[in-house]
């Protein structure tokens, strides 16, 4: 039996437990070893999800600069700079200080371009919307996506929403969650979609459905986005990845079936960009996120392990390659893992997932600043 299998499959449950606002240590242990044992009676084969032929859409893996790709990452590594500068002394000890430790330089990248660094309020009417990603929902009581960057963006002058989707639906679900509650903001204000892991998928799966939605849209920034999917949606044994659905969890409520994960099938994303064209007005931006095993946070080093197989450029959930948004402006490749990059986790309010997720120091709320520095400078 694989050992792989039945690591992601142990890490699958433990991250799921700790979700469970009613679960104690000692049922945290006991669900992830019954997962165990449940894996070593059934067998650890990979799920079979087959798509008929008409359903998979042809790909290929291009090299950035030939796949339409525009390349940002010099103009960005200068706003980043100046604002990790900035914001120096407000830094938590251990988290790094300066853009050279904290944002990879693969070939290639730009020259500064000397211009100065756009700061004060924001120029335009805009409003920031955060949309989280796979079972986000489940651990809202402990972590949100940039809940450490929204009071200094708030105190620069940005309006930032939150956008609470299904940690356990479909991108097809979630679509329309983001529709109603979008449409609901001050129409007069331009929204800039802030996306991380699957929330990217499931923004742009509402962008493109909803043209009213997408006319209100300036622009999505993705963080580690899911666009093309995960190798680990395939990875996980189905029968667990039900079992994990249909845990009772109060703050999670079950979609049907493996629908969340289904979402990210990478042949489903694939077919699904292959069949969609992400409206032309909106403008989009990535970052790709990747660490070292080392700097990986223990709960995501199985998956990293598993990712490692096909390309060690991951972040322990998405293969590097695969969260880029096509057509978008590649902003720069954080040195960061999934978690890392996006969700904070408080030692004091999560002592037992802090424990797990033990390579989160990185400066979000920097990184954020400088990507919506960077978006409105572009927009103009």
């Amino acid at each position: 039996m694989p050992s792989n299998k039945l690591s992601s499959a142990t890490v699958f449950f433990s991250a799921l437990a700790l979700s469970a606002r009613a679960l104690s240590a000692r049922a945290v242990s006991a669900l992830a070893l019954s997962a165990v044992a449940v894996a070593m009676l059934a067998g650890c084969a990979a799920r079979t999800l087959p798509l008929p032929p008409d359903k998979i859409g042809p790909s290929a893996l291009l090299p950035a600069s030939r796949a339409g790709i525009i390349d940002g990452r010099g103009r960005f590594r200068e706003i980043f700079r100046e604002v990790l500068s900035a914001r120096s002394q407000t830094l938590p000890a251990g988290v790094p200080q300066d853009d050279v430790a904290a944002l990879w330089k693969l070939s290639g990248e730009p020259l500064p371009t000397g211009k100065p660094v756009p700061s004060g309020p924001p120029s335009g009417a805009f409003r920031v919307v955060i949309v989280p990603g796979l079972l986000a929902e489940c651990v809202a009581d402990m972590t949100t996506a940039f809940g450490d960057a929204r009071k200094q963006l708030e105190d620069i002058g940005y309006k930032v929403d939150y956008i609470q989707t299904g940690g356990r639906r479909a991108s097809v679900f979630n679509a329309d969650l983001i529709h109603a509650a979008a449409m609901n903001m001050p129409p007069a204000e331009k929204l800039i979609f802030v996306t991380h892991s699957k929330g990217t998928v499931d923004t742009l799966e509402a962008l493109a459905k909803y043209p009213a939605l997408a006319g209100r849209t300036a622009a999505v920034i993705s963080f580690s986005g899911a666009v093309i999917g995960s190798p680990l949606a395939d990875v996980f044994p189905e029968f667990l990845l039900k079992l994990a659905h249909e845990v009772p969890l109060s703050s999670c409520p079950t979609g049907e079936g493996t629908e969340a994960v289904d979402s990210l099938l990478r042949n489903v994303r694939i077919f699904w960009l292959a069949t969609h064209r992400l409206p032309e007005n909106v403008h989009y931006y990535s970052l790709a996120a990747f660490a070292s095993r080392e700097n990986t946070s223990r709960m995501l080093r199985p998956t990293y392990d598993i990712l490692a197989k096909i390309d060690p450029v991951n972040d322990g959930q998405v293969l590097c390659s695969d969260a880029i948004i096509p057509g978008s402006v590649l902003l720069g490749y954080p040195n960061a893992d999934h978690w890392a990059v996006a969700m904070p986790v408080s030692k004091q309010k999560a002592p037992l997932l802090a424990a797990l997720a033990d390579k989160n120091d990185y400066p979000r709320a920097a990184l954020l600043e400088a990507a919506l520095r960077f978006v409105e400078e572009d927009l103009k």
